[in-house]
């Protein structure tokens, strides 16, 4: 077809030149050689007359469009090759596209219509280059500025994935959909639109970048806030409505109600006490559920499951009363007890104290772990309030039930030591009795201050019960009274103005101490440290002491190494007194003379005084 509209052209302008030629030979020669072009004739063409040339412009014009570069025109495909397409675009030549650039349209034929872009009108051999890809580009920019500034749908080919979203084909431009973007849920699975031409609405453009993005989401928000309104109008607490599992956390569950989102918590999922909101439902789960309550404007839904079935309580067999023995699994464990799902939802509560007849109270642990199958013993039981108390320690006998046989006053038994206070050291008999002894009741001879200087915890102690009293549930014990009381020979072998020998053992506040044994620890106070040339016993000298004072009950000994050489001295005066007193008499002096004696004596005896 090309090349018959070429042949037609070339002989009509065939023609004119003959016409011309033949016109051109009747002239006169000489003219004809004085207007006779050189220069075309150099060339080999011929001069045409101006008539024809006019004829001839006028023939091309007619047929032929007049485009410009980079002008986008619609041609037709009129033949196909394997690898080209040609397009016929009513130019004087046609031109030649590679079938690459049509990849998005495999059903090309002849005769289809396209949009091209005049790349080269001329190339070095002559052909009209064209550009159906360039074209497509252009008409789709304006299209999709057409589109974003008029709010339309367009149509795009999801092409593939990316970071954050996809790549959709629109207009033949890259655009990017967001993954937040394509539905108002949250998606899963981006896979499952690869290939899929979808509706979208353009809702940016960065023509600085050459930027579009587009949304999905963005259609069906309009339909859904429409919705969301009939349904947000028709909302009333109690009603019952179908939704679907939109997301799932630690807290509760997300329900889409079909546009309008509410939660159900935890608590409300079942009537079982449960650890994650996975254990009852999953994602896009069907369900009814039931509206508990909202705010006042009704953003804030709180939907319930559980209550739509028969709460468990109610189902409760009433042949379980108070003393009865239930079976059930543990289920929570805190500090002060643990829970005991004794049904499906009823649960019962075995606080610490329930657990042992021990007075000491331990953690929960210690006695059960979660998902330990136990038997417990029914103490309370209040099904209006739904509360119910379980004891385990009930399953046993009570120790203190004969504590008198077992433990009479003054018996001697062996305790553990589980605990001590600043006051005493608590003592385990057995389980569930627990003794009391007093830190005064520790030790005959050592001074105490604190009970973790005489024992630790788990020592196993020789003790003799003190007091028993049954009402209280209280147990007095002694450790010391389980030995001989040392201060009993004591009193006798440290009785006053007996004499010991001993070292300074520590130099005190008023005086310093002295260790006659590992019980006798003694006091002497400063004035008696001196000795008989006026100095002080230091610390580590030894020396000989003398007991001034002994009390056994407050374990109290002090002693004087300075009344040794004071009764000495004492004894010495008396005895010169006395001597003197009888050489006076032998000698029978004068009056003066007695006086001198006796002045000389006083005043030996008052400088002995002041030493002291």
């Amino acid at each position: 077809m090309a090349e018959d509209k070429t042949t037609a052209q070339v002989d009509e302008t065939t023609e004119v030149a003959k016409e011309t030629k033949v016109e051109t030979q009747v002239q006169d020669p000489k003219e004809f050689l004085e207007n006779f072009n050189w220069d075309k004739y150099e060339q080999g063409i011929e001069r045409v007359d101006d008539s024809k040339l006019q004829e001839f412009e006028t023939l091309v014009a007619k047929n032929f469009v007049d485009t410009a570069d980079e002008e986008v025109v619609e041609g037709t495909v009129v033949y196909l090759t394997d690898r080209e397409a040609i397009i016929d675009i009513n130019a004087k030549s046609e031109g030649v596209i590679s079938l690459n650039e049509f990849r998005y349209n495999p059903d090309l034929k002849v005769g289809d219509k396209v949009e091209v872009l005049i790349d080269i009108r001329e190339d070095k051999s002559g052909q009209l280059v064209l550009s159906h890809r360039k074209a497509r580009t252009i008409m789709a920019w304006d299209r999709v500025n057409a589109a974003h500034d008029k709010e339309e749908i367009v149509n795009g080919f999801v092409k593939c994935r990316t970071k954050g979203g996809m790549i959709v084909d629109v207009f033949g431009i890259e655009a990017f959909l967001p993954g937040s973007q394509i539905d108002v849920k949250p998606i899963r699975d981006y896979d499952q639109y690869v290939g899929k031409t979808m509706e979208f609405k353009v809702v940016k453009i960065n023509h600085e970048f050459k930027n579009v993005v587009v949304s999905h989401k963005a259609l069906i928000e309009a339909d859904i806030e429409e919705q969301k309104k009939e349904i947000i109008g028709q909302l009333e607490k109690g009603q019952v409505l179908e939704g679907v599992v939109k997301n799932i956390t630690s807290y509760g569950v997300f329900i889409d109600l079909g546009g309008v989102d509410g939660l159900i918590h935890i608590t409300d999922l079942s009537w079982s006490r449960i650890n994650h909101p996975n254990e009852v439902v999953e994602l896009d789960q069907k369900l009814n559920v039931v509206i508990l309550d909202f705010d006042d404007n009704k953003s804030r839904i709180q939907l319930g499951l559980k209550q739509l079935e028969k709460h468990p309580w109610d189902a409760l067999s009433d042949e379980i009363k108070i003393g009865d023995k239930v079976k059930g699994k543990v289920v929570v464990i805190a500090d002060y007890g643990a829970f005991i799902e004794v049904a499906e939802g009823v649960e019962g509560l075995i606080h610490v104290s329930e657990m042992s007849w021990s007075t000491h109270l331990r953690s929960a642990q210690d006695f059960v772990n979660v998902g330990d199958e136990v038997e417990a013993v029914v103490l309370t039981l209040d099904r209006e309030d739904r509360k119910m108390s379980l004891g385990i320690k009930q399953l046993t006998q009570d120790p203190w039930t004969d504590i008198t046989t077992k433990y009479p006053v003054a018996s001697k038994h062996k305790g553990i030591v589980r605990n001590f206070t600043n006051f005493g050291v608590f003592v385990e008999m057995e389980e569930g009795i627990d003794g009391l002894i007093y830190i005064s009741d520790l030790s005959w001879t050592k001074k105490i201050k604190h009970p973790s200087e005489f024992v630790t915890v788990g020592d196993t102690l020789e003790v003799e019960v003190l007091e028993l009293d049954v009402e209280g549930r209280k147990l007095s014990l002694g450790h010391k009274q389980t030995t001989v009381n040392p201060w009993d020979k004591y009193e006798t072998e440290f009785a006053l103005d007996t004499l010991h020998k001993g070292a300074i053992a520590e130099i005190v506040d008023k005086g310093a101490t002295v260790n006659f044994n590992e019980d006798i620890v003694a006091f002497v106070p400063t004035r008696h440290l001196e000795k008989e040339d006026g100095k002080k016993l230091a610390k580590g000298e030894e020396a000989e002491f003398k007991i001034i004072e002994f009390n056994k009950e407050f374990k109290r000994v002090v002693a004087s190494h300075t009344a040794i050489f004071r009764e000495e001295e004492q004894r010495n005066v008396k005895a010169a007194v006395k001597k003197a007193a009888a050489s006076a008499d032998e000698a029978k002096p004068t009056l003066g003379d007695a006086n001198v004696a006796l002045q000389a004596l006083k005043d030996k005896m008052e400088a002995a005084a002041k030493k002291k």
